[in-house]
């Protein structure tokens, strides 16, 4: 009877063999699993410490002022050279005015000097023709002086023969020392006559100093003038690219310094994905070969991209406080590099609706380029 039992135990047993197929089964799955995971692994690297990203712009006034008007809402889609910001204008305006009162006081200053310099010239021109015409004065006094020497000589002589009388000797005499003293007179008054237009020379090069002088000064006030009026334009703030408005912290009344950031402008229509690889899963990666894209947001959807560039240097470097391996007890970590991935198809309606800082996991195809 005991015989029996075990017989039928034993059939049982064969008769049932779950056990063994599941097992079966199991180690199959498993060696299927490792090898598929294996061959993936030679043809592809992944990871899904990778994040979107796009140019993020922020809005900085040039000068500062208080807020007159606040034109942009929160998340606002605008256009380049939308006018965001109006800062109250009034100061710059008066500073224009300021600025054009100086041009014009530089430009009258201007007028002086050539007026000073023109009349220099003319008494120059005045002084030369009067020393032209001493020249000739002079030359007219040599001539009478050597016919009062001839005729004194003359009467000299005759006057010892008593040939003539003592008063034409005295006349003779008279004409010679008058027309010595004449041709001494007309020398002086050349002479002064040099001094003063060499004078008037020396005031003529002052004035054209002036002018040189007065010139500059125009310019640095034209300078100014110009600097006010883009200071004037710079009080109402505009867009520099297209993009959507982060939130706006800045209301009406408010004081902004020059250099403050105020939001910023989100340029979502070119968006890329930076992804952190592993230091150990470069090694087959280049550029220009294809990457899957998934989003969290949109878990169905696989977006096309390729692998653009590479960063000159790994995260930890870029950071606020980089480690320092010198000092202490050095432990290695694997560090991460990040690689830039732009989409394919930038125009998709999925691609627009991501936001920088989504979460996404990237697979590169390291066999497959993009055509």
């Amino acid at each position: 009877m005991a015989e029996t039992n075990e017989t039928k135990n034993g059939n049982g047993k064969k008769r049932n063999p779950v056990f063994i197929i599941i097992l079966v089964i199991l180690v199959v799955g498993g060696g299927w699993f490792g090898i598929s995971k294996y061959h993936h692994s030679l043809h592809h690297e992944e990871t899904d410490d990778a994040q979107v990203s796009t140019d993020i712009v922020p809005v900085i006034p040039h000068v500062a002022g208080y807020v007159k008007e606040v034109l942009v809402n929160d998340n606002q889609q605008v256009k380049k050279g939308d006018t965001l910001l109006i800062l109250d204008d009034r100061d710059y305006k008066i500073k224009i005015e300021e600025a054009e009162a100086a041009l014009a006081t530089a430009r009258a200053n201007l007028g002086t000097a050539k007026a000073s310099t023109n009349a220099a010239k003319s008494n120059i021109a005045t002084s030369q023709a009067s020393i032209g015409t001493i020249d000739a004065q002079i030359d007219a006094a040599k001539v009478n002086l050597w016919r009062a020497n001839q005729d004194y000589d003359r009467y000299a002589n005759l006057i010892k023969d008593h040939s003539i009388t003592q008063q034409q000797y005295e006349q003779a005499l008279a004409a010679k020392q008058t027309a010595e003293k004449q041709l001494t007179i007309l020398e002086e008054q050349k002479k002064q006559a040099s001094q003063q237009t060499n004078a008037v020379a020396q005031q003529s090069t002052a004035t054209a100093q002036q002018i040189s002088v007065a010139n500059s000064n125009i310019h640095q006030r034209q300078v100014d003038v110009d600097a006010a009026k883009l200071n004037l334009s710079y009080t109402i703030i505009t867009a520099q690219q297209d993009g959507l408005v982060s939130k706006v912290n800045v209301q009406p009344g408010q004081f902004v310094q020059a250099g403050q950031a105020l939001f910023s402008i989100v340029h979502s229509n070119q968006v890329w994905v930076v992804a952190n690889f592993k230091e150990t899963q470069l090694n087959k990666m280049r550029e220009g070969q294809r990457v899957i894209v998934t989003a969290d947001a949109f878990p169905k959807h696989e977006f096309e991209a390729k692998l653009t560039s590479f960063s000159p240097a790994t995260g930890a470097t870029f950071a606020l406080l980089p480690p320092d391996n010198a000092t202490g007890n050095f432990v290695k970590v694997v560090q991460r590099l990040p690689v830039k991935i732009e989409f394919i198809d930038a125009s998709d309606s999925l691609v627009k609706k991501l936001r920088p800082g989504l979460n996404v996991s990237v697979d590169v195809h390291l066999d497959a380029p993009v055509p």
